[in-house]
């Protein structure tokens, strides 16, 4: 299993995927960070194609074309803005992942990259959303074969640190 999971520092819009996840706001039209920065890659067809969506709730996910980006596909899943801990926050944050791995599944998608969703502007604290994030991408892996590497793309320094001292800890 340590050869299907890696951990890069680097910019998710620019990896070389059959999927990448944005980290979405609940409208799926483009915002800050991640979210922003795959907008901009995308270019203006996948605002069109979000717009069609009509939205996307709090741990659910929703599929694109990926456009300009490097990518064929890209994941929207919208994670939980950090309130204390006391609103289902992992719960929801645990459905994030879920959720896009049933898109994975359903499109048979054989590599994917995922940011550290929440973990920015919604405040999710980094630690905790990095054991929910390993936890659940193992525990896919353990149940389908045919998904060849799922990447955590860390934006800096401090996250990708987190990342590996988790998969360390766990694998």
């Amino acid at each position: 299993m340590p050869d299907r999971i890696e951990v890069v520092q680097g910019d998710i819009s620019a990896q070389q995927v059959g999927a990448i996840v944005n980290a979405a706001n609940n409208s799926l039209l483009g915002g800050g960070g991640v979210d922003g920065a795959i907008h901009r890659a995308a270019g203006p067809e996948l605002l069109e194609e979000c717009r069609k969506l009509k939205g996307c709730p709090t741990g659910e996910a929703k599929i694109t074309r990926g456009y300009r980006l490097p990518a064929k596909w890209v994941i929207h899943t919208v994670g939980p803005v950090w309130r204390g801990g006391n609103y289902k926050e992992d719960e929801y944050l645990a459905q994030c992942y879920q959720s896009c791995f049933a898109l994975i599944e359903k499109h048979q998608l054989k590599t994917v990259a995922f940011p550290s969703i929440s973990t920015g502007a919604y405040r999710f604290p980094l630690e905790r959303a990095t054991r929910i994030a390993v936890t659940e991408t193992i525990n896919f892996l353990k149940r389908n074969n045919f998904v060849e590497k799922i990447v955590f793309i860390c934006f800096n320094k401090s996250v990708y640190d987190c990342y590996v001292g988790e998969l360390k800890s766990i694998l």
